[in-house]
């Protein structure tokens, strides 16, 4: 299976997604999938949804840029994430925009500071230069000041 990383109990991140993965996160407990690549990316799954479902799987696709920063994106995905029956498995191609995401719904959750939320990220193995996590941090600052 695709290595999946627990940001908590709710939310985990992992890079493109097999059928087998989607299998195997129905037997894990999970109850969604969220995917974070757009259908014009390369390796997108055009039946990736109709896998989720036979699955036993909620399914959402929102697609993040993996190189920019999208206000608009990032908040549609936050609110689909607290729509979405948990524990959800949110996936990218490589794993760092989801790993960004799920951190982000983690820290609305929990009301974790810029500090707290930069040291997760550190322990996950996330660089503060992904773009959302980026102005997910922005924002929280300006707002806090």
């Amino acid at each position: 299976m695709t290595e999946i990383k627990k940001i908590s109990d709710l939310f985990s991140a992992a890079g493109q997604v097999s059928v087998e993965d989607l299998q195997q996160a129905a037997q894990a407990g999970f109850k969604s999938v969220l995917n974070l690549r757009s259908p014009t990316e390369k390796g997108f799954v055009n039946d990736e949804q109709k896998q989720a479902k036979a699955a036993g799987l909620e399914y959402a696709n929102i697609p993040l840029s993996p190189t920019q920063a999208d206000k608009e994106s990032l908040h549609q995905a936050i609110q689909t994430i607290e729509s979405l029956p948990k524990p959800i498995l949110i996936h990218c191609a490589a794993g760092a925009r989801a790993t960004a995401i799920a951190l982000i719904a983690e820290a609305n959750q929990q009301g974790l500071t810029p500090e707290q939320v930069k040291q997760k990220a550190q322990e996950l193995g996330l660089k503060l230069e992904q773009p959302h996590l980026q102005q997910f941090l922005q924002e929280k600052s300006t707002n806090s000041s």
